[in-house]
């Protein structure tokens, strides 16, 4: 396939997954918004006001940079491991992979459609925190690259636990097992200053950590950790998990029937 040929495939997948979310947008942007809401009114407005402070501000102003990363990581994991394990349960995937189409163009579809539901998601709960906060933005630059690739490296880990997943039992394990234990522990409701020094050695072994604490610093100047080291990470990650799930489309593991 040429250039452009390639070109108008991969805006053809992005186009429908795109249309697939905000077609169903009451279960797919709705719930998110209503979610975080809550997380607004209870962590932030309740008992952020016993709080007090957290590393020099308010604790609502602290936790919303955590709360808004958290709804684009879950957003882009699951758009992606329920988007493309339908099309394998169907075994309409089947048809993508006879087609001249390269395999890393329908990889970086169904990734892009992930991102694209993340961010949105983010964008839609970050003007929702606007009723509650005065929103302050530190670093545009470094807020705008965490969450593209936080979002891309999610929703390529939703499409690699679609492609192993025999049941759609399996697309909610990694979730629930995995991603809700590493979201709430990376830092979104409290600082790590506040931890043990053990705690502390244990809670940088957390990937999501990283990714928060960036975000939090693009909003709020602040940060736990070496922002340099969580781009890095990030992007190595990145780059490794997409040749992985790459590797996989062109073995056609637990695809082929």
């Amino acid at each position: 396939m040429s250039f452009s040929e390639q070109w108008v495939a991969l805006v053809t997948i992005l186009s429908k997954e795109i249309r697939r979310f905000m077609r169903i947008w009451v279960q797919t942007l709705l719930p998110p918004v209503i979610t975080m809401s809550l997380y607004f009114v209870i962590f932030g407005a309740l008992i952020g006001s016993r709080i007090g402070q957290m590393d020099g501000f308010d604790y609502m102003s602290f936790v919303v940079p955590g709360l808004i990363m958290m709804s684009v990581i879950t957003n882009s994991y699951s758009n992606v491991v329920s988007s493309f394990y339908s099309a394998k349960f169907q075994n309409s995937v089947e048809e993508l992979l006879v087609s001249p189409m390269p395999n890393y163009v329908i990889l970086l579809g169904f990734v892009l459609g992930g991102v694209a539901r993340g961010l949105l998601i983010g964008l839609i709960v970050s003007l929702v925190s606007l009723f509650f906060i005065d929103l302050s933005m530190h670093n545009m630059t470094v807020t705008v690259a965490i969450v593209f690739f936080t979002s891309m490296l999610f929703s390529i880990a939703g499409f690699i636990n679609a492609v192993y997943a025999n049941s759609f039992d399996d697309i909610s394990i990694v979730p629930t097992f995995v991603l809700t234990p590493l979201t709430y522990l990376g830092g979104v409701f409290y600082s790590i200053s506040l931890l043990s020094e053990f705690w502390q050695s244990v809670s940088m072994l957390n990937p999501v950590l990283y990714m928060v604490n960036a975000f939090r610093y693009g909003f709020l100047g602040i940060t736990d950790i070496d922002i340099r080291f969580a781009f890095g990470g990030i992007f190595v990650f990145v780059i490794i998990m997409f040749m992985y799930a790459l590797h996989l489309l062109d073995k056609g593991t637990r695809l082929r029937s």
